[in-house]
């Protein structure tokens, strides 16, 4: 068994779409990245890599290639997820969290469940997200942007 441990964070910008957990959310503004800047499957392919011992996402995916310009995230998370069972693990579960002043998520938290589920070929009572606020504080309080974190345990898959 072993334990990954990712964050991310971006700030909103307007006339995007915001996308989490592979899910397009209603909102006025998305988040500025290179890629569709899905902050939770950032963080969750920074877990991943982080299990066992892959760098970060930056290393995998540079900011600097065209090649990942805009790109759906769910495709960086298959990918990532092909190292974790090249290295001969598979997923144990997923602990996510997504902070956020706004907006409101709980309606989608589900279906986010059910695209990482799927993307990493596991049932959806593996993966688990909460969505919180920070009560108005820092940036993701000000409404500035949101960020996330995951934790995740691979086990050998032999």
């Amino acid at each position: 068994m072993r334990i990954g441990h990712g964050y991310d964070a971006h700030r909103f910008e307007a006339g995007k779409p915001l996308v989490l957990g592979g899910v397009k959310i209603s909102h006025d503004y998305g988040l500025l990245a290179h890629s569709d800047g899905d902050v939770l499957l950032h963080a969750l392919c920074d877990a991943l890599l982080g299990s066992i011992g892959e760098g970060d996402i930056g290393q995998h995916f540079p900011d600097s290639s065209d090649d990942y310009a805009n790109i759906d995230s769910r495709v960086l998370l298959r990918h990532v997820y092909a190292l974790v069972q090249q290295k001969g693990f598979k997923l144990g579960n997923a602990d996510l969290t997504i902070i956020a002043q706004a907006p409101k998520l709980s309606p989608y938290l589900n279906k986010m469940a059910l695209y990482i589920a799927k993307d990493l070929n596991s049932d959806a009572s593996q993966i688990n997200i909460k969505a919180t606020t920070t009560e108005g504080m820092g940036f993701a309080g000000r409404k500035e942007g949101i960020e996330a974190h995951a934790v995740v345990i691979v086990v050998s898959a032999r």
